[in-house]
């Protein structure tokens, strides 16, 4: 059987109050600079808006090959790169990713700062919760492209939610570790071999 051919481009998508400067964005970036400088990587700053958030990835990805290109998202981006796999069939490493958001991150409405800088503010509106909701992807579409990292020490998402949610794909179990993934190093190789980067 023929190798498959390298994934070309990579799209990063990073959590709810995270960036493109969190440690595991920061560590793609630094794996692809070092092992596959010719790949096309993208992590934009996502906005708060679930629905402009969405429209902004389908535009940074609009004109890449779906068999070539591959997703990465950590938390609430693991529920954004959930939804652009099933409508582009292309596959995705979700790190402890979130299953409900609208249900999870209606209590969030208000005002927040971001994690890597906390000079940063954004505002939470009620309608994004609806706008959430409006995006939850249903079925897996192809599961055999999906790989799941999950963490039983996640202190913010219930691991057994998501390891129910992604059963029919590929779930990395991992026994401790955290949400953030402070491990993430220890598999880092594991997950850019599934993704034939």
């Amino acid at each position: 059987m023929s190798k498959p051919e390298n994934a070309t481009h990579l799209l990063y998508l990073h959590g709810f109050r995270s960036s493109p400067r969190s440690a595991k964005a920061q560590r793609m970036a630094r794996w692809v600079a070092e092992h596959r400088p010719d790949l096309v990587f993208a992590c934009p700053q996502l906005p708060p808006s679930p629905r402009a958030a969405i429209k902004l990835a389908r535009e940074l990805v609009a004109d890449w090959p779906r068999e070539r290109m591959a997703l990465i998202g950590s938390s609430l981006g693991g529920f954004y790169a959930t939804v652009l796999a099933k409508a582009l069939g292309c596959r995705a490493v979700l790190l402890n990713p979130a299953v409900d958001p609208a249900r999870d991150l209606a209590k969030y409405i208000g005002e927040h700062s971001c994690w890597q800088n906390p000079e940063e503010r954004f505002f939470f509106r009620p309608e994004f919760v609806d706008e959430l909701r409006a995006l939850q992807p249903g079925t897996l579409a192809y599961p055999e492209r999906l790989l799941a990292v999950i963490a039983k020490g996640d202190e913010v998402l219930d691991w057994r939610e998501m390891h129910a949610r992604y059963a029919p794909g590929q779930i990395k179990l991992l026994e401790g570790s955290d949400h953030g993934l402070s491990d993430f190093d220890d598999y880092l190789s594991e997950l850019t071999d599934f993704l034939q980067l």
